[in-house]
């Protein structure tokens, strides 16, 4: 079973900006991390910081695009893994290595599904976000009318569409925190957000402005949005 992994923690200037020594040194040790993760990582990546994110709503028949993270928070997400685990205790004892479970915390999604087509380095990431409440059964007739929305985006995004997946919805999250040496569990996703996870695209891009004008074709319900992040290409 795939688990999708949003890593948060607070943003913290040099050691979020691609490039530094100090970004440099949380590299080295998530390349830790990877070693011990081995065949289990299969996707993921760091993300350029929020002042560089855009937040996509539709609104009157159109797209609504904001610069920045679609809410303010003390801790963000600046990373994503996707993990194949057999269970969730075991993604949970992957999880527990993440460095970020031990600087701030590391949302675990299982994920109805998950798709990678191609190299997503330097792409760009769309979390779709819904309110808890809004977010569909896997197998009910919503879930089937918006897969059918979300097959035909995938074929008007062609190429681009570097991969994706659904994940369940928000009861089977599990926000996982390490603090000397013990896992701290709870349930559900980070208590702060109204709009949670729901989704997740990689998309290639020129830049952002092509990246933006992609993921604004991108379904959502009346109350969702999409917080677009460039991948780190290193």
């Amino acid at each position: 079973m795939y688990y999708l992994a949003l890593l948060a923690g607070e943003e913290n200037g040099a050691a979020s900006t691609p490039g530094t020594k100090e970004f440099g040194d949380a590299v080295a040790r998530h390349e830790r991390f990877w070693e011990a993760a081995g065949t289990a990582l299969v996707g993921g990546g760091a993300l350029y910081p929020t002042a560089e994110a855009v937040t996509i709503r539709h609104e009157n028949g159109g797209a609504l695009v904001t610069d920045g993270p679609f809410a303010e928070f003390s801790e963000v997400v600046g990373g994503f893994y996707v993990l194949e685990a057999d269970d969730l205790d075991a993604a949970l004892e992957l999880t527990r290595q993440i460095p970020d479970a031990s600087e701030g915390f590391v949302e675990l999604w299982p994920m109805v599904f998950w798709r990678l087509e191609n190299e997503h380095a330097g792409c760009y990431l769309a979390v779709l976000r819904e309110p808890a409440g809004a977010a569909n059964t896997p197998g009910s007739a919503e879930w089937d009318e918006s897969i059918q929305a979300h097959g035909r985006f995938g074929e008007f995004a062609g190429p681009a569409l570097r991969g994706g997946g659904a994940l369940h919805p928000p009861s089977s999250a599990t926000t996982v925190r390490v603090r000397d040496d013990e896992l701290l569990l709870t349930d559900g996703p980070f208590s702060e957000a109204a709009e949670i996870a729901n989704g997740v695209y990689l998309l290639a891009a020129a830049d952002r402005e092509a990246a933006t004008a992609l993921a604004a074709r991108i379904p959502l319900g009346p109350k969702g949005c999409i917080e677009l992040r460039q991948i780190v290409d290193e």
